[in-house]
Formats: C-alpha cells, sequence, structure tokens
C-alpha cells in the first residue's frame, strides 16, 4: 500500500502536473485528506517546488454554512478568495485538486443558494476559469477516498472494507500496481489516445447522430474547424499535464445552436452535494428547453439556471463502454469517475476546441459558435448498446460507435 500511494503522489506532481523547478503549486485538498496533500506537498518539493500553497476546505463546515450562514454571504466572494485563485492562476501556478466529498453533503440545502453562489464565484474568478478551460496552467483533478465517499459506493460493507475496496478501483482506474510501471503505462495510454485523436480530425464530422435503448435520439452539430483533444495538454510555455487522473476520453466541443433531440442519463450525476438520477434533457437548437428527474429534478433545474450558457452544452466527449473503469461496473457516485467509464456531454461552458481556440478572446470563440457559460457540468450518457454515426463535410455517414464501443 505504502509503494501504491508513493506512486500515486510521484504520478500526479511528476506527470499529472509535471511540476517544474522554482514553479508554485497550489493543492485545494479536503481536511481529511491531509496525510495525501503532504505526499504530493513532498513529492512537489523534491522536484524543485518554489512553495506549496494549500487550500483547505472541509464537508461538515461546507453543509453548516449553506443551511445556516446570513443570506447576503452567498452573493459575494471575499477579496482574498478572489486573489488567490486569479493571482496564483496569471503567474502560471500548477493547481493540483484533490477531489473526495459526500455525495449527498448538500441534502437539503436552499439550491437557490448553491447557485447564487456559483454565479458570484463565476464572476470573482474569472481570470482563473478562463486560464483553466485554455489550458493556460498546469491542473490536474484526482481522487483519494473518504469514508462518507465509500460507504455511497459501497453501502453494504463496513467503512473499512468500503474504504479498501475504494482505494482498489482507485489504483486500477489510475494504471498503479505497485510496480513502479504507472508512467510506462500512461505513456501507452496517451499514445492510443492521440492516434484516436488523429482519426476523428481527418474525418472532418459536420453531425454525430446518438442513439439507444434508454430512449437517446440525439443529433450534435459540430463547428467547422473543430478539434478533437484527449488526456495530455500543454501550457503556453510548453509544460505538459493531464487534467484528469484517470481519463479515457476524447472531447471537443458541439456549436452552441446544433443539437437537437432528446438525450437520456445513463448513470447517476452526482453535482453540488445532491444525487440526481433517471434524467433526460429535451433540447432544440442547442437549448435545453424540457428536463425531468426520478430523483434530484430541483437540484438539476438549478444547475442548468446558473446562468444563460448553462441550459446549452459545452463538451461532446466520446468513452468507450469497454475501459478500464467501465469494467470494474462500479458506479463511483463522483464525475472524474464516471465521466471516463462512459460518453458523456456537458452543460455550460465549452473548451476551446477549435483551430487556435487557446489563443482567442471569449468573444471570438463565441462567434465561432461556442457556449459561454460560468459552469460546466459533465453527465454520463454511454450504454453498451450506444450507437453514434458521423456524417462528414462531404455527406458521407460513417459509424464512429456500434455497441458501445469505438468502430473506427
Amino acid at each position: 500500500m505504502d509503494e501504491k500511494l508513493l506512486e500515486y503522489a510521484r504520478l500526479l506532481v511528476r506527470v499529472g502536473l509535471n511540476v517544474q523547478k522554482g514553479q508554485r503549486l497550489v493543492i485545494s485538498c479536503p481536511v481529511e485528506c491531509a496525510w495525501f496533500a503532504r505526499m504530493c506537498a513532498k513529492e512537489a518539493y523534491e522536484v524543485g517546488c518554489k512553495e506549496v500553497v494549500m487550500n483547505w476546505h472541509d464537508d461538515a463546515m461546507a453543509r453548516m454554512k449553506y443551511l445556516r450562514a446570513d443570506d447576503a454571504i452567498f452573493d459575494e466572494v471575499a477579496l482574498w478568495r478572489r486573489h488567490f485563485f486569479n493571482d496564483y492562476a496569471l503567474e502560471g501556478a500548477a493547481y493540483l485538486a484533490i477531489s473526495a466529498s459526500d455525495p449527498e453533503n448538500f441534502k437539503g440545502v436552499d439550491t437557490d443558494r448553491i447557485v447564487r453562489a456559483q454565479r458570484a464565484s463565476g464572476k470573482a474568478l474569472k481570470d482563473f476559469d478562463r486560464l483553466q478551460m485554455s489550458s493556460g496552467f498546469p491542473w490536474c483533478i484526482a481522487s483519494i477516498p473518504i469514508p462518507s465517499w465509500a460507504k455511497t459506493v459501497f453501502p453494504e460493507e463496513s467503512e473499512e472494507t468500503a474504504m479498501e475496496k475504494l482505494w482498489d478501483a482507485i489504483f486500477k482506474a489510475v494504471r498503479i500496481s505497485g510496480d513502479g510501471r504507472a508512467v510506462e503505462l500512461w505513456q501507452e495510454h496517451l499514445s492510443t489516445l492521440h492516434k484516436r485523436i488523429e482519426t476523428m480530425n481527418a474525418l472532418r464530422f459536420k453531425t454525430l447522430h446518438y442513439t439507444n435503448s434508454l430512449g437517446t435520439d440525439l443529433t450534435i452539430e459540430l463547428p467547422e474547424d473543430h478539434v478533437w483533444e484527449a488526456g495530455n495538454d500543454c501550457t503556453p510555455k510548453g509544460q505538459e499535464f493531464i487534467a484528469n487522473i484517470p481519463t479515457e476520453e476524447l472531447f471537443t466541443a458541439p456549436l452552441k445552436t446544433g443539437i437537437n433531440g432528446v438525450v437520456y442519463s445513463a448513470v447517476p450525476l452526482v453535482n453540488d452535494g445532491a444525487i440526481i438520477d433517471k434524467f433526460h434533457f429535451a433540447v432544440k437548437e442547442g437549448k435545453i428547453v424540457e428536463c425531468h428527474a426520478e430523483k434530484g429534478e430541483e437540484a438539476l433545474k438549478a444547475a442548468i439556471s446558473v446562468d444563460e450558457g448553462a441550459s446549452y452544452f459545452g463538451e461532446v466527449a466520446l468513452v468507450p463502454y469497454d475501459s478500464p473503469i467501465s469494467n470494474q461496473k462500479i458506479l463511483f457516485y463522483n464525475t472524474l469517475f464516471d465521466e471516463n467509464a462512459a460518453c458523456h456531454l456537458a452543460f455550460g461552458e465549452a473548451y476551446p476546441c477549435i483551430e487556435g481556440g487557446k489563443e482567442m478572446t471569449k468573444e471570438q470563440l463565441k462567434e465561432k459558435g461556442l457556449n459561454d457559460s460560468i459552469t460546466h457540468v459533465d453527465f454520463m450518457i454511454g450504454t453498451a448498446d450506444l450507437s453514434i454515426v458521423g456524417t462528414t463535410r462531404d455527406g458521407r455517414e460513417v459509424k464512429v460507435f456500434e455497441n458501445g464501443n469505438f468502430a473506427i
């Protein structure tokens, strides 16, 4: 276990973020995971990190705040917090987010408070959000278990067994076995993803048509100069990084007003401390015009009303149903893992996945047909019978997915 933990910390710092000598590292971490944050900090200092800066958070305190704090504070963002995120992003500091929380931490919380806090944060942290979406600094999201999360994933097990099982599942998902080969395996994995990128970019699809037995029947138009991306990315200064560990996806941006039909969720979505399950969207000219959920409908409606762009889409992602995460047959209740087990879409902000997009302003990206929003929420739509048929710019139909997996 010690060897696996050390290998994991090294993977995140040296490969996920590729921390450079003289560079700062900001770690956002739950207080319950402080011991692992210290391991990552030690690794960062060993490669010459200038300073490790901590941003602690706590499920219990966050819930207490949303239930009991003065109502006015949800429209405010403290000046120090604006400077903390924006200034480090503008500096080019590396950013590690250790994602671990109770999936239902905000159950019973007034969704209006959550939406207002998101709006305030979106306005205050514009520099951070803009640079993160355009790879302006190296960032990486990863997870380790905490008891409340582990018990949600494995409710029939004792807390100790649930934690052990979740650790095992995470190590499998991030290709760590304790033999020191994680970096090698990740290099092979990224090579496979990039071969698929070359294939998808060469086909120059105009539309993708999704169908499955859940009832999904959705046509997505792509911008003329869209590009597919995956796995690792690169900052303007040439620093390579991997934004999500694990990652199994190829992704691009849809044309904001070019999506029509209906799409059904394949697995529950955990968003803002609420579980949303068995939901679907009706979409017309890119806009979500109707949504229903058997569980968490109020939270879902709040999520797509954060701003005008929240009811449009910003990401199209392809993930084979036959993948290391999906094959574990575990619902993680954590989007970092669940989105990499199935094809997914995201409503909200679009990644600048068009030629020259990273150098474009917000206005230029909008002119190209990409969505603008202060939110970005992935939800999973991939199933074992998912079919995706692409139509190229010259009118050819190409089967992209068949029975949930790549057909090209």
